[in-house]
């Protein structure tokens, strides 16, 4: 039962990607491609690299991909790179028949309504990807390991990584219209995607009534890389002994961890709260203000 109900979830994961990776085709070639708006990410890169050499864009796309997605499997693991390579296979062929369908642009006469629309779909697409810890590869991926080491967001990754490519942009189109439709698609698209992932840096507090809570301790501890504390306590209308498992744990691991629980204990019961702030290991640095003394 637990073995199949793994790959169920595992199943579920891709299926959740490619629904991502719909929404992001769609906003980006209807809306933005379609305008000759240069998006920011590895999409941009590969087009101004095309552009400038006059080779057909596939080729530095592809070729920056594969290292990259190299790179992810070092650092990020062999599951963060198998989703990864998922994801650029199926938007290979997602992206030919949307960018076919839409040569005409929807809002042809209305570019920055075109932009606004696009973007958010975009935002909502990546952020649905990033939800299951996917990524559509590219500068995704350099933005991933930058939230891993730092404590900032994956939209403010991409959005400083966005930044260079939008300015490059300008030397190869001599376009300031462009450029500022450009600029407004990469704010919004960051903006829509930390929207999406819940704000900036957020983390979820659990409490696990269950009778196997040494198992599931030890279980999210495996795969999340996540603590637990037990509490001890009465039941008020059983009277027995109850140990409940406390676990914080970020949004994104949300999923494995009510995943993890069920495979385990169908009885189990959990409650789930949002929490504003957690600094510590694991978490964000500790934040401390000194003030000064005034001498008397």
């Amino acid at each position: 039962m637990g073995k199949i109900s793994k790959k169920l979830y595992a199943i579920s994961d891709y299926v959740v990607i490619f629904i991502g990776l719909l929404v992001y085709s769609f906003g980006w070639t209807a809306f933005i491609l379609s305008h000759d708006i240069t998006s920011g990410g590895l999409a941009g890169i590969a087009t101004l690299i095309g552009r400038t050499l006059d080779i057909a864009v596939a080729w530095p796309y592809n070729i920056i991909n594969g290292i990259l997605i190299v790179i992810a499997l070092v650092v990020l693991g062999w599951q963060f790179s198998l989703k990864t390579l998922f994801s650029v296979v199926a938007l290979f062929f997602i992206i030919p028949p949307f960018e076919s369908f839409f040569k005409t642009p929807l809002l042809a006469d209305q570019p920055f309504m075109a932009v606004v629309i696009g973007s958010i779909l975009c935002g909502i697409g990546l952020g649905i990807v990033f939800t299951v810890n996917g990524s559509t590869g590219g500068t995704d991926i350099i933005a991933a390991i930058i939230n891993k080491y730092k404590p900032m967001s994956i939209g403010t990754g991409l959005m400083i990584i966005d930044v260079f490519i939008i300015g490059a942009s300008y030397f190869v189109f001599r376009n300031p219209d462009l450029l500022v439709f450009s600029v407004v698609e990469v704010m919004l698209v960051n903006f829509t995607l930390d929207f999406v992932l819940n704000g900036y840096r957020q983390s979820m507090q659990f409490f696990i009534f269950s009778e196997k809570t040494k198992e599931i301790s030890e279980a999210i501890m495996e795969e999340t890389g996540r603590g637990g504390t037990y509490l001890y306590g009465e039941g008020a209308y059983s009277g027995n002994e109850a140990r409940v498992l406390m676990v914080v744990a970020r949004r994104s691991e949300s999923s494995t961890i009510f995943r993890i629980v069920k495979e385990r204990d169908q009885k189990a019961f959990i409650t789930q709260s949002l929490v504003k702030g957690v600094y510590g290991e694991g978490f964000d640095p500790i934040k401390t203000s000194s003030k000064k003394k005034k001498m008397a």
